[in-house]
């Protein structure tokens, strides 16, 4: 009782569930999204094969770590309730935010309208908070292991501070297995701690024992990270499946990060983003005690959220999740206005106008909550309302209930297309491991693999999206059955 007479009488307890509700209800309209979109198809697919005993990446198959397909198959990708916990795990990225402001910011006004700036624009479509992607999870995990690497500073005993650092790389392994880029928030707390903790000469740093020496006094934040790392690399190799997830979350997206960061030679964008990312942090390293360790936190923080979101060079909307807190952090140092507002107003404007120049942005924004609610009222029709998100929604819809309608419970069906939530919603897995035309045509072994699949799980209905290229299989034994939207779905003769 006095425990909760004392958070009655607390601004910030008030705070903290008023900024909760404007969460809520920002995100509840995502729940009720049609399967539209088709990242988040995938994701389902390689939910439900990990279910129905497909081994991840080898016989089923997409270019992420496993935590992110691990979290679709234990709600069987049900998009409701995977949407759901996106929206649990926003919260407590709102409130684990919140108490970092407060451990960073000696003015409480900066920590609640950071905090309220977070909240908003992490609740809003505008940049995909409402879609269930590796970053919607990320967040908090990142943002409660800088809480605890900020915290570990506090340490006055060292088994407290190796257990506090222990756990940080834990979340931050947890963070990595749903999406590699993880790794830039990893190196960004590293780097400060190692900044902050460095205490000899200058001179010192160019001496490799002085380094080694520095760096092992991190060991319990590496020792963390690696632990989960390793269980997982365990459990491929056991299942004979390592090289398949080598490939897919490291040596796939090689080319995919190459693909917009070539500049005179392969990779020379990269190389000069590494090049101001050093630059930048060298210029911290030298002024970090003029700085001090809020300045130097956010600082290093922003600047490796940068380089995440720019890593790939693709303008992709949820890129700018990653960023968000580091970001809106920086905003709060810019308010105290006490020390360095001029270089935390340049770093925030420069930021943010590079961002809106850089990346898309969700335009139906400003229609998404009058869309939703008309729906509520039902002053519109479904399809109008499923149309809303994407105009093909309605026809995957319109195909799903052909093949519910027609295919038996045994009959298979393929789809040669980019939408793969047709396999979820019809309760259907692709012939072979890959589920959309794109990952059929753009790895070696698409073709062959799916060929494969097609001869091994043969299809009742085969179902051939516009606008795919040509279809690259055999159509024997197959006769066109009917024309949705210019979707063509074919039915085996003699079935």
């Amino acid at each position: 009782m006095k425990l909760l007479a004392k958070l009655e009488r607390s601004f910030d307890f008030w705070f903290l569930i008023s900024i909760s509700v404007v969460f809520f209800v920002l995100r509840l309209p995502s729940l009720f999204e049609p399967d539209w979109y088709g990242d988040e198809g995938i994701y389902q697919v390689l939910g439900i094969g990990i279910k129905a005993g497909r081994l991840l990446y080898r016989d089923i198959f997409d270019n992420k770590p496993p935590f992110l397909y691990l979290l679709y198959n234990l709600v069987s990708s049900d998009q409701f309730m995977i949407r759901l916990i996106s929206l649990i795990f926003g919260l407590l990225s709102v409130w684990v935010f919140f108490l970092l402001a407060k451990k960073l910011f000696e003015n409480a006004k900066a920590s609640y309208i950071s905090t309220s700036i977070f909240a908003v624009l992490f609740g809003l479509p505008l940049i995909e908070g409402n879609i269930a992607n590796a970053e919607n999870f990320m967040l908090f995990l990142n943002i409660l292991a800088g809480f605890l690497i900020f915290k570990s500073l506090d340490a006055t005993f060292i088994n407290h501070k190796i257990r506090i650092l222990i756990f940080a790389g834990v979340l931050l392994s947890f963070s990595f297995l749903f999406k590699i880029v993880a790794v830039f928030d990893f190196a960004a707390f590293f780097v400060f701690l190692f900044f902050v903790n460095y205490s000899k000469s200058l001179l010192d740093i160019f001496k490799i024992k002085t380094l080694i020496k520095e760096i092992q006094n991190l060991s319990p934040l590496i020792i963390g990270f690696l632990i989960p790392t390793v269980f997982v690399i365990l459990y491929f190799i056991l299942n004979h499946a390592f090289s398949n997830f080598l490939t897919a979350t490291l040596f796939s997206n090689v080319g995919y990060v190459g693909y917009g960061n070539k500049l005179i030679i392969p990779q020379g964008f990269l190389i000069l983003k590494l090049i101001l990312l050093g630059g930048f942090c060298a210029f911290v390293f030298f002024k970090r005690k003029v700085f001090g360790n809020s300045f130097t936190f956010v600082s290093l923080w922003l600047a490796f959220s940068i380089f995440n979101a720019y890593f790939s060079q693709r303008p992709y909307t949820h890129y700018v999740l990653v960023l968000l807190p580091a970001f809106c952090l920086m905003i709060g140092l810019f308010i105290l206005n006490k020390n360095f507002s001029k270089l935390s107003g340049v770093l925030t404007i420069t930021t943010f106008i590079a961002v809106l120049l850089s990346f898309n942005f969700y335009l139906k924004t400003i229609f998404y909550y009058p869309n939703f609610v008309s729906f509520l009222m039902n002053t519109q029709n479904i399809n109008s309302y499923r149309k809303f998100f994407d105009q093909n929604t309605p026809r995957d819809y319109e195909i799903t209930s052909y093949i519910n309608l027609y295919a038996k419970t045994k009959d298979n069906i393929f789809i040669w297309g980019n939408n793969a939530q047709v396999y979820y919603l019809t309760n259907k897995l692709p012939p072979g491991k890959y589920a959309v035309a794109y990952h059929i045509t753009n790895y070696k072994d698409g073709i062959s693999n799916t060929k494969k699949g097609l001869a091994i799980n043969q299809p009742t209905f085969v179902v051939i999206m516009p606008n795919t290229g040509s279809y690259p299989f055999s159509l024997a034994g197959f006769s066109p059955k009917i024309n949705i939207s210019g979707s063509i779905i074919y039915e085996k003769l003699n079935r």
